[in-house]
């Protein structure tokens, strides 16, 4: 009965903070203001969904598998985060050594146009 509780509370978390994220990424005027709303739903996301897998699961092949590919995502997400930061410099016109331009709505990069 415990186990089925905090699996819920857990996931229920977990749900809260994707949708959280998905109503900042939404809401940022900009690519790059919205890319820092990536990373809960990339990172802690999982991990609520891995530790929830635990609880449920206990030591068993389902949670080996899950913290296998809990680690691959926690690994793999900061590069996501770079290589995006760098297309939106590079459709920005700008190089990696400058600061970055300021972007304007109606600039590629910014995910809008007029």
């Amino acid at each position: 009965m415990i186990r089925e509780v905090i699996t819920d509370v857990l996931l229920g978390l977990a749900t809260l903070i994707v949708v959280l994220s998905a109503v900042g990424i939404a809401v940022m005027p900009d690519a790059l203001a919205r890319l820092h709303y990536v990373t809960p739903a990339a990172v802690v996301a999982p991990v609520l969904v891995a530790l929830a897998v635990f609880v449920r699961e206990g030591l068993d092949s389902n949670t080996g598998q899950t913290v296998i590919a809990l680690v691959f995502m926690v690994a793999v997400a900061p590069y996501l985060s770079h290589a995006t930061l760098r297309a939106i410099r590079a459709r920005a016109g700008g190089d990696a050594g400058e600061p970055l331009p300021q972007l304007t709505p109606d600039q590629p990069g910014t995910g809008e146009h007029r």
